[in-house]
């Protein structure tokens, strides 16, 4: 898959925060291996690769198969929101909240999209794509990791309650900062109503929660982190309020 490897920057200035944690991508649990094509800027942020799927659905099943594949490559950070509206075939989708049918309706009017659809996949809150369609995300993503110039640097204190973010260029509207938290990895769901009655449907990185942290101002911040259950972890977006751009990602596991 053609894309630049993210990494963060090792050093940040002494009024922007503390000194932080390493971060890490999420992944499916194996460590992430050199990009295979194309190396990336230390100062490129990583492409954020956001599922909207429901268990109940039957196109939702090749979709997260290819979007765990996406998860694998380096330098991307994909995340999976269980929606709930597909509960009325009978079957409740265990990992649903209606805030994450909200984050995708969001998307819906800042892209100007006649509607929502299941299985949907938004990358940096840019563009979506149709999670089904691999080649498209695929080359999506290679687009969007060319897209990437000076994002705001994020790093977290070592004491694992606060996150620093930089200075940067304040888009039109302004930013807010969010915490995502989610489950590292797999997960399998045995679904027994709805269309995929009998199934066993796999998940990647589900999100448990999505958290406003606050607003970023276009300089350097600190900013107090939710706390989270073991095991799980932690994305940090800094995302634009009117076009819903996402201008930086970092995460902790």
């Amino acid at each position: 898959m053609k894309r630049k490897a993210w990494m963060l920057a090792a050093a940040v200035t002494a009024c922007a925060f503390a000194s932080a944690a390493v971060t890490a991508q999420p992944t499916n649990g194996r460590a992430s291996h050199a990009p295979r094509r194309v190396a990336q800027s230390a100062l490129a942020a990583p492409v954020v690769v956001e599922l909207f799927t429901a268990q109940g659905c039957a196109a939702c099943v090749e979709a997260n198969a290819v979007v765990e594949r996406a998860a694998a490559e380096p330098g991307v950070v994909a995340l999976t929101y269980g929606v709930d509206y597909w509960d009325y075939l009978g079957w409740n989708d265990t990992f649903a909240r209606p805030k994450f049918a909200e984050r995708q309706r969001a998307y819906r009017s800042a892209l100007r999209l006649r509607g929502v659809s299941t299985p949907e996949v938004v990358i940096d809150g840019r563009r979506q794509v149709s999670g089904a369609r691999g080649a498209e995300l695929e080359a999506a993503i290679g687009e969007e990791a060319d897209r990437h110039v000076w994002p705001p640097q994020i790093e977290f204190r070592e004491t694992g309650d606060r996150v620093g973010v930089g200075s940067g260029r304040l888009p039109v509207g302004g930013a807010e900062v969010l915490a995502v938290t989610y489950t590292p990895g797999a997960q399998v769901v045995q679904v027994r109503a709805g269309e995929n009655r009998g199934q066993a449907v796999r998940h990647v990185n589900v999100v448990r929660d999505v958290v406003r942290l606050g607003d970023w101002r276009g300089r350097p911040a600190l900013f107090d982190l939710p706390a989270s259950a073991e095991g799980q972890g932690v994305v940090i977006l800094i995302q634009a309020k009117g076009d819903r751009r996402i201008l930086g990602a970092a995460v902790r596991k």
